[in-house]
């Protein structure tokens, strides 16, 4: 075997040494989560699923809370024909001067993010902590003209920043967050 053969054989057990090294040291070093999603979650917080859902995922109760007749319907209707989940439709006994109110907990986060960018976030959130579904209550206010298009609700995501916020006292469920 000649010395340049003897010199590149060395050369590449060293670099392979070197890399050998380097994987290992990665792997110790690693920081991401292992599955375990209480890490950093202080006692007594909630879990909130934060992830933003496709409309088809997204199941919503829709109540008119305004004088006029048959507006439930109506927004009911836009929002099946936009591909959500209406599982409910009706009127609501209180009345709602905005645009309109968004009731939801901690597992439809995400959900009620994506809703507020059909409202272009004019909706006042209403968070209960106790609410164990992954259904938005949307009642319709007075104020309501109709559903934003699909290009403002893009914008409107971007402007709301992409994620949704966390309520008070939760923390996120989404271990990408």
């Amino acid at each position: 075997m000649s010395f340049a053969r003897v010199r590149a054989l060395a050369v590449i057990g060293v670099l392979v040494m070197f890399a050998l090294v380097f994987i290992g040291v990665a792997i110790v070093r690693d920081s991401q989560a292992d599955g375990d999603l209480t890490v950093g979650c202080p006692e007594g917080y909630q879990r909130a699923d934060i992830t933003l859902h496709e409309p088809k995922d997204v199941k919503i109760r829709v109540f008119n809370a305004t004088e006029t007749q048959g507006l439930a319907n109506t927004v009911a209707q836009d929002f099946e024909n936009r591909k959500f989940q209406v599982v409910e439709k009706g009127n609501s006994k209180k009345g709602v001067d905005g645009v309109a109110v968004l009731r939801y907990g901690p597992k439809a986060v995400g959900s009620w993010h994506l809703l507020r960018a059909y409202f272009l976030d004019e909706a006042d959130p209403e968070y209960d902590p106790n609410r164990e579904d992954d259904v938005v209550d949307v009642l319709i206010g007075n104020s309501f003209r109709q559903l934003a298009t699909t290009t403002e609700v893009n914008q409107a995501l971007v402007e709301l920043g992409g994620k949704p916020e966390l309520p008070p006292q939760t923390c996120a469920e989404d271990p990408q967050s």
